[in-house]
């Protein structure tokens, strides 16, 4: 009797430590399931996350970015010839108008002041007003006050002389631009006709015309066409404003020369 209740003790404890492993390895297959749960949730949002990250949309890129992208795309050879003529065309262009905005006085002001030194001073106080003002009339003025003791005939042919080199002067440097205007778009124009060669060069050699054997040549035809074009509008903008500035110094030169011969000669009269 003992023995039967030994083996049932025996029993009943193997029987509990098995149900004990069995119940932990539960748990732990249950923990182990839900680790694997949690990392297969975690890598499956990180996976969203990632895609998410590369669907969003690319950053757009600035301008400045995108024309120095074309411009390297469109090849060092012709693209550099147009950017240096760009910045010749632009130095000149900033040159003159330097020289034209110093260039440009209070006219009416001018010939007011001359008018009391003429009629305070005589012809001595006039010639220190003009050579104390700047610019082409102021000038012009000088040299026909210079001029007064041999006549109102000398005088007037004096300042017609002199008011057509101060004119040249103005001018001087704007058939630069005029040129950098027109040879940027024919550099452009002959870059893209190399451009073209070579997409038929390629179709030669492919031996066959498909969009990615003629695309590099032709991209690179349109581009310099484009920056020529380009080079060619800003420059024709300042061209037209530096000539427009001339044209008024111009007509207020011969104006205020009309008026100034006027005030010698009613001063001549005296």
């Amino acid at each position: 009797m003992k023995k039967l209740i030994a083996l049932f003790s025996i029993i009943a404890l193997v029987t509990l430590g098995l149900s004990a492993n069995i119940m932990a390895q539960d748990v732990t297959n249950q923990d182990t399931t839900n680790v694997q749960a949690t990392e297969d949730t975690v890598s499956a949002a990180n996976a969203e996350a990632a895609q998410v990250v590369v669907q969003q949309p690319e950053k757009p890129k600035s301008f400045t970015e995108v024309l120095k992208e074309k411009f390297i795309e469109g090849g060092p050879g012709f693209m550099g010839v147009v950017l240096l003529a760009l910045i010749f065309g632009l130095a000149i262009s900033i040159e003159r108008i330097i020289y034209l905005s110093l260039a440009s006085v209070n006219v009416r002001k001018l010939l007011n002041s001359l008018e009391e030194a003429l009629n305070s001073g005589g012809i001595e106080a006039a010639q220190e007003v003009v050579r104390n003002t700047r610019g082409p009339v102021a000038s012009i003025f000088s040299e026909g006050l210079n001029r007064y003791g041999d006549g109102m005939e000398e005088v007037e042919k004096a300042i017609v002389a002199y008011g057509s080199v101060v004119t040249g002067r103005l001018e001087s440097g704007v058939s630069w631009i005029s040129l950098f205007i027109a040879v940027a778009p024919m550099l452009g124009f002959m870059g893209t006709v190399i451009g073209m060669i070579e997409a038929f060069d390629a179709i030669a050699i492919a031996g066959d015309i498909s969009p990615t054997v003629v695309a590099s040549g032709i991209k690179v035809a349109l581009l310099t066409t484009v920056f020529g074009l380009i080079v060619a509008i800003i420059l024709q903008i300042f061209y037209n404003y530096i000539i427009s500035k001339i044209e008024g110094l111009v007509n207020d030169m011969e104006d205020s020369s009309i008026t100034f011969i006027d005030l010698l000669t009613n001063f001549s009269k005296k």
